[in-house]
Order: structure tokens, then C-alpha cells, then sequence
């Protein structure tokens, strides 16, 4: 009875894990295959800032989007606009997200930083 069943040891490769089945190839060459995003000077990006409460179950969001830098920029960028508007808030797909609406707060502190920014939407 023993000697009817396989070891399944013997059917994985060397790395010890399991692919079936591929269609791109193997991950190891993903940070070459990243787009990496310019770390453009903010007089260059042109940034949108909009009121939204779309999936949010009502709750209002400003949402400034438009960004062209990296995580680290954005990181402390947010850190520095939820202190001006005593929110919280995140980073999501590039975007930053402010709790409240606070839109025209948020664009006055935007273009004292050097950004060209506009109001988007009603």
C-alpha cells in the first residue's frame, strides 16, 4: 500500500514550488520590467482636485490626482496636507485622498508649493 503511493516531492522542480502554468515567464525580472514614474518638479505636473463620495458609502473625499513623483514625494506631500487640513487621509493608485471637502483649502496650499493646480468637477 505504501509502495502505490507517489511522493510528491518528486514532481516538483528544484525551487521546490509548483508552476503549472506561465503565460509571461517567471517573475524574476519584474523591477525590470516596472514603468518607472518621472519625479517631475511640481511647477511641471498639473494636478486635478475634486470632491467625490462615489464607493466611499457616502462619506466625502477630496481626491487630488494628476501626480507624476514618487512614493516617497507623495508620502510626505500627504503628511504635510493632512496636518494643513487636520485629516486623515491616503495614497490610492497614485491619488491622494483627504477626508472632508476641503478643495479650495487644498488648492490655495498646492499652488503656494509650486504646483499647477485646478478645481475638477462641481
Amino acid at each position: 500500500m505504501a509502495n502505490s503511493k507517489r511522493n510528491l516531492s518528486d514532481h516538483k522542480n528544484s525551487k521546490g514550488d509548483r508552476l503549472v502554468y506561465s503565460e509571461f515567464g517567471n517573475n524574476a525580472n519584474s523591477p525590470a520590467t516596472e514603468r518607472a514614474l518621472p519625479n517631475l518638479p511640481p511647477n511641471q505636473q498639473n494636478l486635478r482636485v475634486q470632491v467625490s463620495r462615489k464607493g466611499r458609502k457616502g462619506k466625502t473625499v477630496t481626491v487630488i490626482s494628476g501626480f507624476q513623483s514618487n512614493q516617497e514625494t507623495l508620502t510626505a506631500l500627504l503628511k504635510q496636507l493632512k496636518n494643513q487640513c487636520g485629516a486623515g487621509g491616503t495614497i490610492k493608485d497614485n491619488e491622494i485622498e483627504i477626508q472632508g471637502e476641503h478643495k479650495q483649502k487644498l488648492l490655495e496650499i498646492l499652488i503656494k508649493l509650486g504646483y499647477k493646480a485646478k478645481i475638477s468637477g462641481g
